[in-house]
């Protein structure tokens, strides 16, 4: 993974740096600031490479960004581009359709090689995760692809499972050993976005696999929300998805675990990881925040997982710190 902050040079050229190594040299994009107002500039991005997509995740403070003709003839990217705005908003335009603006938390795609200009709403900056999904790794082909001008996700079933899959692929990047997990994550975050545009219908193979994925994802990230309820049940999570029941015990047949086995080891982690932070707290408490219904059969399924009480665990973390 590549790290980078303006920190590293000094803040007289901390613009000028970012403009021709950072947002021409790694973007292919032409950025601009006020000369008076480069003094106190700030940029930070990470690139990973994960699933055959680059992610990058951007903070700066505010200025100009545009791709040009000219910056597209030199460095064409012919790729897909999923957005999600984390910060206060930006506006795009410059382009063939109308200007608009993204709201914090959502969503828009695009290829890389149309022109457009955007720049944050506010002085919060930019701060925003770009996915960039080369076109020679999407199975589903069509012309239309290259003609995907930005714009943002209109549909708003669509915006949380993004947001699941967006969320899951940033935790996959950090396992080396989930390469198939990162792939099946940007396969369908590039098919939910080719969804979106009416490239790819939502009853097809691809749309169905996309969808499928992304729904698996936000499963498992309402079973983290809920943990701490003990009457978390498929019915709560299936309602909440807008699926059945049985739709829901599909979507982790694809799995590796079953839902009950996916709630149980999700509490049993954070049981332990609260162990580890609150040495000083009671494992009664503990099992009660964690949604299990009994302090006994906490004590059985820990063992069971485990081979050792929780207490027992809870020294043995103390011994290795």
């Amino acid at each position: 993974m590549l790290r980078w902050c303006t920190d590293e040079v000094e803040p007289h050229d901390r613009f000028d740096y970012w403009r021709e190594v950072r947002a021409k040299g790694l973007f292919g994009v032409t950025a601009e600031l006020e000369r008076e107002r480069r003094a106190d500039f700030f940029g930070e991005f990470s690139l990973r490479q994960l699933g055959g997509a680059g992610l990058v995740e951007l903070k700066a403070s505010p200025y100009a960004v545009e791709r040009s003709t000219s910056d597209i003839a030199n460095a064409p990217g012919d790729a897909i581009c999923v957005y999600q705005q984390l910060g206060s908003g930006g506006w795009f335009g410059g382009m063939r359709t109308s200007d608009f603006s993204i709201a914090n938390g959502s969503f828009a795609t695009s290829h890389t090689d149309l022109p457009y200009r955007t720049a944050p709403l506010g002085a919060g900056g930019f701060h925003l995760r770009i996915l960039k999904i080369p076109m020679s790794s999407i199975p589903a082909q069509d012309k239309r692809m290259r003609e995907l001008s930005p714009r943002t996700f209109n549909d708003p079933a669509l915006a949380p499972l993004l947001a699941a899959c967006f969320a899951d692929l940033g935790e996959a990047a950090a396992d080396d050993a989930a390469s198939v997990a990162q792939t099946s994550l940007v396969q369908a975050l590039a098919h939910l976005a080719l969804i979106e545009r009416g490239i790819v219908r939502p009853g097809s193979r691809r749309g169905q696999a996309a969808l499928r994925t992304a729904r698996l994802s936000q499963a498992r990230r309402l079973i983290a929300r809920h943990l701490q309820d003990p009457d978390l049940a498929p019915t709560m999570v299936a309602d909440q998805l807008g699926v059945s029941v049985r739709h829901l015990h599909m979507l982790f047949e694809m799995a590796e675990k079953s839902f009950s086995q996916t709630v149980t080891d999700e509490r049993l982690t954070q049981s332990r990881r609260l162990m580890r932070e609150a040495p000083e707290r009671l494992i009664a408490d503990i099992a009660s925040s964690c949604g299990f219904e009994s302090l006994a059969t906490y004590y059985r399924v820990f063992n069971a997982a485990y081979g050792m009480a929780p207490g027992d665990f809870r020294a043995k973390a103390s011994e290795e710190h």
